[in-house]
């Protein structure tokens, strides 16, 4: 039930600070987008993203600075086991998945809703 909680905390501040910018800013939600996943993918990198992630378990990987901490630790995992090359790899194996879901079910909901325009 704690797990629950957490996550459900976590992705809600997550949710807050990234309404609040839109808010309170000229920033729109495409620089909000960018701003969460490069801010994921620097949290990651100086290995502040992963503690965050072990206390709100899907709360911190669903929303987008989870998206970029999977591109950067993908990135230094495959770094660790193939040396540069790992740079090219690591990232597009890391995110696969979510990227392939996202194509896949947007094609999807075009095809059901006939979209116009």
């Amino acid at each position: 039930m704690q797990a629950y909680l957490m996550a459900f905390v976590i992705g809600g501040l997550i949710c807050v600070i990234g309404q609040l910018i839109m808010d309170l800013t000229p920033l729109t939600p495409a620089h909000v987008l960018v701003l969460f996943v490069v801010l994921g993918g620097i949290m990651s990198g100086l290995g502040l993203y992963q503690p965050l992630i072990e206390m709100g378990g899907a709360g911190a990987t669903v929303p987008l600075p989870g998206f970029g901490h999977s591109l950067v630790s993908g990135t230094l995992e495959d770094i660790d086991k193939y040396g540069f090359t790992g740079i090219f790899s690591g990232a597009l194996k890391a995110t696969a998945a979510g990227i392939t879901a996202a194509v896949v079910f947007g094609f999807l909901a075009a095809v059901a809703f006939n979209p116009k325009g």
